[in-house]
């Protein structure tokens, strides 16, 4: 383990603590112009997200009904009746994506698997930097905000749904995620930047309350207009 991945870990409350973690929900808010694009507007921006730590696992109620809900593994998403079971599901979702460009709108099963794995690769970092096939390695610093941030590339076996295999992500002198850079390849692997903020400390874990995504220019910088994607959490528990 590197000594920059250690530093985050313990930053978050400690591999320790981490492995004791079994699911983390919260309260969630969307926004920004990703959604109406794709044609799912409504139908995330407010409900309770649920992600499991030990494994990648997510679910989102409400879900396309105030009684269904969304359930996301790697190999398998479906869209649940709380009280009948599955409505539809779907097998090797990511296949599904083929061709897709920025604009392509998505079925309410697809925005269960982005959804399902952007929110699962969110909430359980940095503690998935460390299982098994995830390989991390610090790159030189970065100047932003009046402040040099350390940056550690981290990449993803095929089995970790995720944006895309390799990432970058941003420390600040704290030991905080503040940034990470990515492509979303599942549609038209458009270059994109994530700021995360507001980080509250829960149950001994620590936990960004904000995101915002933009796009990312060649020079590596995020065009500010628009904002892509906005992501507030509330009312947090850990499991």
């Amino acid at each position: 383990m590197s000594d920059l991945l250690a530093r985050v870990l313990s930053t978050y409350g400690g591999l320790e603590r981490w492995k004791k973690v079994n699911k983390i929900s919260a309260h969630q808010r969307f926004g920004g112009v990703l959604w109406p694009l794709k044609q799912v507007s409504g139908i995330v921006d407010d409900a309770r997200v649920t992600v499991a730590i030990q494994k990648p696992w997510t679910s989102i109620t409400p879900f396309t009904a105030a009684d269904r809900r969304s359930v996301f593994t790697p190999t398998r998403v479906a869209i649940e009746s709380t009280s009948k079971g599955v409505i539809e599901e779907l097998n090797d979702p990511r296949a599904s994506f083929a061709g897709h460009t920025l604009e392509t709108p998505w079925s309410p099963l697809q925005l269960a698997y982005f959804t399902g794995y952007a929110m699962w690769t969110y909430v359980s970092e940095p503690y998935s930097f460390t299982f098994p096939g995830v390989q991390t390695v610090e790159l030189e610093p970065w100047k932003e905000q009046g402040e040099t941030w350390r940056r550690l590339k981290v990449s993803y076996p095929s089995s970790l749904a995720t944006h895309n295999p390799e990432q970058t992500l941003y420390v600040d002198s704290d030991g905080l995620l503040r940034r990470r850079d990515y492509q979303v390849d599942i549609a038209g692997g458009v270059p994109s930047v994530q700021y995360m903020s507001g980080h509250r400390e829960i149950s001994g874990i620590v936990i960004p309350t904000t995101r915002k995504i933009y796009g990312r220019d060649a020079q590596n910088r995020a065009v500010p207009e628009p904002l892509v994607v906005s992501i507030e959490l509330d009312d947090i528990t850990v499991d």
